[in-house]
């Protein structure tokens, strides 16, 4: 297997810290990206820092100037870039009218347009090298938006539609796009939890007030009997990027609870999608 540069966001907790420990495991060189790494992330970023074949960098993922300096350490010390896993992001939930303007925007900040932004910086490289790797973690909720929970599926679904439409796009020149859609794991995104600004709207809502404490029980109990274990999701990075070139799936789920449901929507899709893009002239792109 030969060994790949890895670049992975948001590895202080979750999916990104348990996708880091496992890449660098397999040899493989990961550029690890976090915030704060002499401040609130210190910690966090010692720890990694000691494992063998990986370099933290701390990067402001929302800042153009930063996420390129990144990029530009990488390509100046290893003179590629093999795989991005774009995984950082977070969560708000609540009613969905207490969302102001600015809570919308800091969400897709996030959860689309700094993705996009590592994206747009890594092509180049990759289409130079003629191959490469783009995995974008996204949710069930990319598929399905919950209620309690629209912005945030509104975000995933943003990052599936970048995700697919250059999937095909890139797939030519050798670049494979994936999406890695993770149903409800016990990891430290509940705790960073927001909740809408705008809480004078909130009362309007009495009528439906206890429905978000028995989906946060159905989650606890699914936490409870199925265990789902979040070095799962990692697992199913370091497959993809095992995966020869051509051959990783579009969308990868990696959920216990509801996963049925999603990868049904997926299968069902995928097939009315063929034929759409066939009717549109672009067949080729299928192969």
């Amino acid at each position: 297997m030969s060994k790949k540069v890895v670049l992975i966001t948001g590895t202080n907790s979750g999916f990104g810290w348990l996708a880091a420990n496992s890449v660098a495991g397999l040899g493989h060189k990961v550029y690890a990206t976090m915030r704060d790494i002499d401040g609130k992330n210190a910690d966090k970023a010692k720890a990694l820092s000691e494992v063998e074949n990986i370099t933290v960098l701390d990067v402001s993922l929302t800042d153009d100037a930063s996420v390129k300096n990144a990029i530009d350490t990488i390509l100046t010390k290893e003179g590629r870039i093999d795989v991005l896993v774009n995984n950082a992001g977070y969560t708000m939930t609540g009613v969905t009218e207490s969302f102001t303007t600015g809570d919308v925007q800091d969400m897709f900040d996030v959860n689309v347009f700094a993705p996009w932004r590592l994206m747009k910086l890594v092509l180049p490289a990759m289409r130079k090298q003629s191959e490469g790797l783009i995995i974008n973690i996204s949710s069930g909720f990319g598929r399905f938006s919950a209620p309690f929970s629209a912005v945030y599926g509104a975000s995933k679904f943003g990052l599936e539609g970048l995700s697919e439409g250059l999937h095909y796009e890139t797939r030519p020149l050798g670049i494979d796009v994936a999406i890695v859609q993770p149903g409800a794991f016990p990891t430290e995104i509940y705790m960073k939890n927001q909740f809408g600004s705008d809480t004078s709207v909130v009362g309007g809502y009495e009528v439906i007030a206890d429905i978000p404490g028995k989906m946060g029980a159905a989650i606890g109990q699914i936490f409870e009997t199925l265990k789902p274990n979040p070095q799962d999701v990692a697992d199913a990075i370091v497959d993809l990027i095992n995966l020869p070139t051509g051959q990783r799936p579009l969308r990868t789920v990696v959920d216990p609870a509801t996963g049925d449901m999603v990868r049904a929507a997926n299968d069902a899709v995928k097939v009315e999608y063929a034929r759409g893009i066939t009717a549109l002239g672009m067949k080729d792109l299928l192969a």
